[in-house]
């Protein structure tokens, strides 16, 4: 059993201390082994697995607890996620069906092609281009929320607010919080709500144990716990939002109370495939993270990956499956409703196997290039603006419900705007800052209505049985391909713990980078990946933060939490 939660009285004064509507989860099996539970909650920080966890105490859904975890993130972890931003959804019905939703942030209507464009006509630096109105899209959030709630809720809707209120009312920053206050201090500066939050009167970041109360969060919360969806999309906070973004201090543009009402989350095809006995399913257009993800197990499906992590040609294996799978994402994926993306040429057999040929055991590829699908457009390639940052959480119910969510405001504080308590994403520095050059128009150009192109990839396996065995998603932009493909090699491959293949090393091979976890042991084959003709990069710390969970074959769940990150996992 875990311990009882901190805000726990106050939980039960918010939630009117009434019964739940509906039945309690099942309980647990008497005997579990330590760390196995039979629902649980995986988050980047603690204290949002608790309150996702105290709601499937209650009775509540995987989805009512991914929602809570989603709400108590955005108080608690502001740098990377939360009602401001944007995220897709995975989630396994406990009948079997996968379903993806789409929360995807969108372009306002007054939003342009050349919107990041200085008055030379050169691409603005990233810094300027994401600072302010001008990078921030209408969030999508609250809607992904209210539409994961119609469909899987069990417990009302007002009752998944109250550990986020709760911990609105104050809580404790921690270092990694801290460090991340300093990261976006600049932008934070800029705007009086911002900086009152975060910044302490001389302008330095709030210290490592100092306490933040969050009122004007907390009002919000509880106008959207009482009036849904609307009350974020209409009405006074929306107004706050229009507000913030037209007269931000760096930036102002037109982000209209139009452009909010209109706002919808979508259902979307599943991305799915097979990886050795294994059914992968993943995020479909305007992410590129099902798609390639897919693609590099697909393409390593061929060699064989059980000469494990000690093994230098598996990891190249792995770098130049990547190569491959992100030249691809760069020329062909966008946002489906305005660019056509060859997803099922992209994934079609015949097209992976070709394009696993390239891949040799004994050398590198001296040069990639972007494949030509079956379905595929005119297209070019295009530069990554995805900026490490963002989020992800998994919850199981007992009942077989399972979520996998990754929720963004972009880079550390997004916009470094603040509405209503909450921090404003600035994702519209996802799309491609040039929209064309000699050969034509990208895939994603900015387009009033459009969505960025993401690499969020939370994804689901499964057996030969249809049952959920592993879920699983990262933060840290376009890396985040990389790291969710290296978690399922070393499940599968690798037959390691989820926690274990979280928290081995990363390598992460895009065009001509190739860059290795420092402190790993992927240090000491440098002069083997060298050998095989890679340009090894000096070792570094690249952002990586993953949360999962397995399911195990004797039944039960085993969560994993990077040790990179403050993620904890919290189940009973």
């Amino acid at each position: 059993m875990i311990r009882a939660l901190p805000f726990a009285a106050v939980l039960l004064a918010l939630a009117g201390c009434a019964t739940p509507a509906v039945a309690p989860a099942p309980p647990a099996a008497a005997v579990r082994a330590p760390g196995v539970y039979a629902a649980l909650v995986s988050a980047a920080e603690g204290r949002a697995a608790e309150a996702g966890t105290a709601i499937l105490k209650q009775g509540g859904s995987a989805a009512d607890a991914a929602i809570a975890t989603m709400l108590a993130l955005t108080v608690i972890e502001p740098q990377s996620s939360g009602i401001g931003g944007g995220g897709f959804l995975v989630y396994h019905e406990p009948g079997g069906r996968i379903v993806t939703l789409d929360g995807r942030e969108t372009a306002p209507a007054v939003a342009s092609p050349r919107q990041f464009l200085g008055p030379d006509g050169t691409p603005l630096p990233q810094d300027a281009a994401a600072t302010g109105g001008r990078s921030v899209g209408v969030p999508g959030n609250v809607a992904l929320a209210a539409a994961a709630h119609r469909r899987w809720g069990r417990l009302p809707w007002a009752t998944l607010f109250a550990p986020a209120i709760a911990l609105a009312d104050g809580y404790e920053v921690t270092p990694r919080m801290s460090r991340f206050i300093g990261y976006g201090a600049s932008g934070l500066s800029r705007q009086p709500a911002a900086a009152a939050l975060y910044l302490s009167p001389d302008g330095t970041p709030r210290r490592a144990g100092e306490r933040i109360a969050n009122p004007a969060l907390a009002a919000t919360l509880r106008r959207i716990a009482e009036g849904g969806e609307a009350a974020f999309y209409t009405g006074p906070v929306a107004a706050e939002i229009v507000d913030a973004v037209e007269h931000a201090p760096a930036n102002p543009t037109a982000l209209t109370a139009a452009d909010l009402s209109a706002y919808r989350a979508r259902e979307r095809p599943a991305v799915c495939g097979t990886y050795r006995t294994y059914r992968i399913c993943g995020m479909g257009p305007p992410s590129s993270g099902g798609v390639a993800v897919l693609q590099i197990l697909k393409q390593l499906e061929r060699f064989d990956m059980g000469l494990g992590p000690d093994s230098p040609v598996a990891w190249h294996l792995f770098a130049e499956s990547q190569r491959l799978a992100y030249t691809d994402v760069y020329k062909w994926q966008g946002d489906a409703d305005f660019v056509r993306v060859p997803v099922a040429g992209l994934i079609e057999p015949a097209y992976i196997a070709a394009r696993s040929r390239l891949i040799a055991p004994g050398s590198r590829l001296a040069k990639v290039e972007a494949g030509q699908p079956a379905g595929a457009p005119p297209r070019i390639p295009a530069n990554d603006n995805d900026v490490p940052g963002t989020t992800n959480f998994v919850a199981a119910d007992a009942r077989g419900g399972v979520a996998a969510w990754t929720s963004t405001v972009e880079r550390p504080f997004g916009s470094g705007l603040v509405a209503g308590g909450f921090v404003l994403n600035n994702e519209l520095t996802d799309f491609n800052f040039a929209p064309a050059d000699k050969d034509g128009l990208t895939a994603n150009r900015v387009q009033p209505g459009k969505r960025p192109r993401s690499a969020m990839s939370p994804t689901l396996v499964m057996d030969s049985r249809g049952r959920v065995v592993l879920a699983i998603g990262g933060a840290g932009g376009i890396t985040i391909i990389a790291q969710v493909a290296k978690t399922i090699i070393a499940v599968v491959d690798w037959k390691m713990s989820v926690q274990d293949a979280i928290a081995a090393p990363q390598l992460i091979a895009i065009g001509d980078r190739f860059r290795i976890e420092k402190g790993s042991r992927l240090e000491a084959m440098r002069g083997a990946f060298e050998a095989l003709g890679h340009n090894v990069a000096a070792p570094d710390n690249p952002f990586l933060k993953l949360n999962g969970a397995e399911q195990l074959p004797g039944g039960g769940w085993r969560g994993g939490a990077d040790p990179r990150t403050d993620g904890r996992v919290v189940g009973f």
